[in-house]
């Protein structure tokens, strides 16, 4: 149901959509031991990967029923080719349009619209492309960077090199990109050494670095419950370097992931807590896969189709009606149903993902 003519769709807990993820690829160029362990991995065939236009379709339409932020996930979505093209695609044809003059010559409200079309990266590729991507019309940038040394990042991602990553992070700020962020997931006997390297290292490239709480999201075929940092321990660890944090207002932050805090000198940082506090009563997004499947949680075992309704012609009116229907009845709240399992271990088995390529986090994106 909508609560009003620009108000987004309401699920059965009155959670409005507001956010969508669009995944863009499910291809990687690292293989981050928390996302993908594994040495094989099945993949969408190429005909079946969404093209600009439909993307572009798709996203209109969610944006017609409310959504007003977008973004671009993968894989790792700089893998795409030409994906300034598409921001572009999306900035130029969605964003909010004044409405016409009222008749006394004063201008009307804003109609409905894209306000905010983000990118999380890997950084890898962002050096080249950060220009681009800003002129063509991109927000913000999230960078994932789980670890300051070389040694560390070499044996956590396989593949790339951290210089790299450091590059992008500097091409984005020279580039103009406001409100940059760093994603860091923070994993037991790996880098929970290293929180307030990485704060300090936020506030030197002007990014806020947002911890992570290792998630046994699809993919994660090695996650155990041992390894998980909990934010009540990430902010005693930083409390021990920096002293006293001030948790900033939360009724304010909303539906986003992130809980905010501020060091004295008035550094802030974020937290995300989904595995041990979820904010499923929050939660305003939803993800479409690169193929076109609509999904309603990061924790879903099944999705949406609308990729073949698209391709055989089926009208804005009739996805629409698609999408309300399975918005309208959702019930998902994935994160907090894993918390109550006495016994938690990964989502999904490997056979399990061999069966379903959706089932991986590198295809649904994060």
């Amino acid at each position: 149901m909508r609560n009003g003519s620009n108000s987004p769709l309401v699920d059965s807990f009155g959670r409005g959509l507001r956010s969508l993820r669009l995944s863009v690829t499910d291809r990687c160029n690292l293989r981050c031991q928390y996302c993908m362990p594994e040495e094989e991995y099945k993949w969408i065939e190429r005909a079946e990967i969404l093209r600009f236009e439909e993307l572009v379709t798709l996203a209109r339409i969610f944006i017609s029923l409310g959504v007003d932020k977008l973004r671009l996930t993968g894989g790792e979505p700089l893998l795409r080719r030409d994906l300034p093209q598409l921001v572009a695609m999306l900035d130029s044809s969605l964003r909010p349009q004044q409405e016409m003059m009222s008749g006394n010559g004063s201008a009307g409200a804003p109609a409905s619209g894209l306000r905010d079309l983000a990118l999380t990266t890997n950084g890898l590729l962002l050096a080249a492309q950060a220009r681009d991507l800003r002129q063509a019309g991109l927000d913000r940038i999230t960078v994932s960077l789980d670890t300051l040394r070389a040694d560390r990042f070499r044996a956590l991602a396989r593949y790339g090199a951290l210089e790299d990553v450091l590059a992008g992070i500097r091409a984005a700020r020279d580039a103009g990109f406001e409100g940059l962020k760093i994603n860091s997931v923070v994993i037991r006997g790996f880098n929970e050494d290293e929180l307030a390297d990485m704060i300090s290292f936020g506030r030197t490239v002007g990014a806020e670095v947002r911890f992570i709480e290792y998630m046994d999201v699809g993919g994660a075929t090695h996650w155990s419950a041992s390894q998980v940092v909990a934010r009540a321990e990430i902010l005693d660890r930083l409390r021990d370097r920096f002293g006293a944090i001030e948790p900033l207002n939360l009724e304010a932050q909303g539906a986003a992931p992130a809980d905010r805090f501020r060091l004295a000198e008035g550094t802030t940082f974020g937290i995300i807590s989904s595995t041990t506090a979820p904010f499923c009563a929050q939660c305003d997004r939803a993800r479409l896969t690169p193929d076109g499947l609509f999904l309603l949680c990061l924790y879903a075992h099944r999705g949406l189709d609308l990729k073949h309704p698209l391709r055989a012609g089926a009208s804005s009116d009739e996805l629409r009606a698609l999408i309300t229907e399975r918005w309208t009845t959702r019930r998902d709240r994935g994160a907090e149903e894993r918390k109550t399992l006495r016994a938690r271990g990964p989502l999904f088995q490997i056979d399990d993902l061999r069966r379903d390529v959706h089932l991986e986090m590198h295809t649904r994106g994060g």
